[in-house]
């Protein structure tokens, strides 16, 4: 078999310049569903350090000490929030309205950003009272687990506004519509799992 080919103009093609292959139906959504149930492993693991861990304050504070229980009600009222409006983007895609669409998108961001703001305020203020992760076991589990999930809305946020430029660029295409649902799918995925540290960490922390 020849090394090159000829189009229908005569021209040589080279062999590695091959056509754009038809993307898969569906394949970018399973393939982001494996990478959600993966995640899921990454929490399941850090939630259970956390149990056998939160009780190991080694006569540092304990959760209802360093916790402020109403200020991470608004904390997760922003989260839960950003994942109705970005619900609401979600249905101005399906209509065709990108400046609607866009206008949500960015609603959504700014909810999540002042989310990762309150948590990091959370976070430089534990510190500063001595509560730091190397306080203690309980202290430890309880940073890597939150500061986890808090990177995570922090990478959602930076793709979130990498898909806003692309979408005002090129439009509701199909690919951006795929980067899209899987967004959308790791939105309401971490707010899921917030509403779980918020009970098990926050909540019953507190009230234990």
């Amino acid at each position: 078999m020849s090394a090159t080919a000829v189009d229908t103009t005569g021209n040589l093609q080279s062999p590695f310049l091959c056509s754009e292959e038809p993307h898969a139906p569906n394949g970018s959504l399973l393939g982001f569903w494996i990478y959600l149930m993966s995640d899921c492993f990454i929490f399941a693991s850090l939630f259970v350090c956390y149990a056998v861990l939160g009780t190991s304050t080694a006569g540092g504070p304990t959760a209802a000490e360093v916790l402020d229980l109403p200020g991470l009600a608004v904390n997760t009222a922003l989260l839960l929030v950003s994942s109705v409006t970005f619900g609401f983007a979600m249905l101005e895609m399906a209509r065709k309205r990108k400046t609607a669409m866009l206008a949500w998108l960015a609603v959504s961001g700014l909810l999540a950003a002042a989310f990762v703001t309150l948590e990091i305020h959370e976070f430089l203020g534990m510190i500063a009272e001595g509560a730091g992760p190397g306080r203690s076991a309980f202290l430890s589990s309880f940073f890597t687990l939150v500061g986890t999930h808090g990177l995570h809305v922090s990478v959602g946020i930076l793709w979130l506004v990498v898909l806003m430029v692309q979408l005002g660029k090129f439009g509701i295409t199909e690919a951006n519509v795929r980067r899209l649902q899987c967004l959308s799918m790791f939105w309401h995925f971490l707010d899921l799992v917030w509403v779980g540290v918020f009970s098990f960490v926050y909540l019953a922390g507190v009230l234990r």
